[in-house]
């Protein structure tokens, strides 16, 4: 329990010792972790020692006619110190009252939570936690680490392949059980080594990029968490570890595509004889002339974010970004509020309905089933998109994305600054851009849309 006093509990000094206090059979004299608090002292056996004919009791140090390797022999003593250095700076954190056998105690505790934890049941841990939080893209994600680790490891060890699918999760939690990994094995041989495995099947920067940015925030959460051990921590973190692996080394960077205006008023021109296709059409232009506004995000409005009246027709569009949660407050122009007007008859009986025909708020409940639908239903956009596209000479395969890049290179050609499109565009998490936002006015933000006409 921690202190309600203002005192502060001391911390235990730690520090590994030649201790030729005893002598062992072979004439040699061990090395113990030396644990001291409140001058109180306790030794610790390492199992490790020297004959004192290799040690140099002047400097401290094993001298250089040691036979064996004194890098290892050290690393090996840093790291027992290191376990008991851990526990003294548990105990100090948390105020307790603690002497060196409590230090003892406490790093053997840290020892056995260590290794009752692999990285695949940990990254389970975590997904699942994401799901009951409502976070199922997040949980998705790590549950693809885990499924991709997981195949991994089997190729190295010769184990089958793990399973997957409904009505597997059973058996993936069995197979866990008997082929998981201890953190300390993720290190930087085991990044390069799947880095290459993963090269082979023939996977993109980006999503080379994307696994192991999932894996050193597993990583990073199960060291914060005191179930993994920071000295094998595999990633780069400054110039001078520059030895270690870095997750900035790929290529993420994407073919920026977008269409000009003469391509958006092909597209404005064309007829679509399906509904889905008219649905495709609409998603984009809307995004376009709503601020590049994603997918996911345009198909949760609702008819209550619109806001305003003149002549019966809204005025502004009112939502927040899924993805950030900034809060976005657009003016709708003329093109915006046509589509708008297009589904009024067909989707507006309340105003909780959703204003485009992709969810409907009795079958699409659960955030596992908003997930779902808007992947299946973005896949179809996307599809059709290029299939319209084609279809009326555009030269560019066309996407939602597209949509989105093309609102900001239309507005940057037309001399728009590029911190006003950033703030159009709700680019908050951008340290280029942050220090831009709220600095404009809306009418700021609302001219600058009329160049998209």
């Amino acid at each position: 329990m921690a202190r309600t006093t203002d005192f502060k509990e001391g911390k235990a000094t730690v520090r590994a010792v030649y201790y030729t206090s005893k002598t062992l059979a072979d004439g040699s004299h061990p090395f113990m972790v030396r644990i001291t608090k409140d001058r109180k002292l306790k030794y610790i056996a390492t199992g490790l020692s020297l004959h004192p004919k290799y040690w140099n009791e002047k400097k401290g140090e094993i001298r250089k006619s040691y036979p064996g390797d004194t890098k290892a022999l050290w690393k090996k003593l840093k790291a027992q110190e290191a376990k008991f250095e851990a526990a003294a700076e548990a105990l100090a954190e948390d105020d307790r009252v603690h002497d060196p056998e409590i230090v003892a105690v406490k790093a053997n505790e840290l020892r056995k939570k260590l290794r009752r934890v692999g990285i695949l049941a940990y990254t389970e841990e975590l997904a699942q936690s994401m799901s009951a939080a409502g976070q199922i893209g997040n949980a998705g994600v790590y549950r693809d680490l885990a499924n991709q680790l997981a195949k991994f490891i089997a190729s190295e060890c010769g184990a089958s392949e793990p399973p997957t699918g409904k009505g597997k999760e059973k058996d993936w939690l069995e197979w866990v059980k008997l082929y998981d990994i201890p953190f300390d094995r993720a290190d930087v041989a085991f990044c390069n080594e799947w880095e290459m495995a993963l090269r082979a099947t023939g996977a993109a920067e980006i999503t080379l990029s994307l696994r192991f940015r999932t894996l050193r925030a597993v990583l990073n959460k199960a060291i914060a968490n005191g179930v993994a051990k920071a000295s094998t921590y595999p990633f780069a973190r400054n110039v001078a570890e520059r030895h270690k692996f870095s997750v900035g080394k790929f290529d993420v960077t994407t073919s920026k595509r977008a269409i000009t205006r003469e391509d958006i008023r092909l597209l404005e021109d064309s007829l679509p004889d399906t509904d889905r296709m008219r649905l495709a059409k609409n998603v984009f232009l809307f995004s376009f002339y709503c601020g590049g506004i994603n997918f996911v995000d345009l198909a949760q409005l609702r008819w209550r974010d619109l806001h305003g009246s003149e002549n019966g027709l809204p005025q502004r569009l009112q939502y927040t970004r899924q993805k950030t949660g900034g809060k976005f407050s657009l003016r709708l122009l003329a093109p915006a509020l046509s589509i708008v007007a297009a589904y009024e008859g067909l989707t507006r009986t309340t105003q909780d309905n959703y204003i485009f025909p992709v969810l409907k708020s009795n079958l699409h409940q659960t955030p596992t089933q908003i997930k779902n639908r808007l992947h299946k239903v973005l896949g179809q956009v996307n599809k059709d998109l290029k299939v319209l596209g084609e279809s009326v000479g555009i030269i560019t395969p066309i996407t939602t994305y597209v949509a989105r890049h093309s609102f900001a290179t239309n507005l940057k050609q037309f001399g728009v600054a590029t911190a006003v499109i950033s703030e159009a565009m709700g680019h908050k998490s951008e340290a280029v851009t942050a220090v831009y936002l709220d600095s404009f006015a809306s009418n700021t933000v609302d001219s600058a849309f009329e160049h998209l006409l």
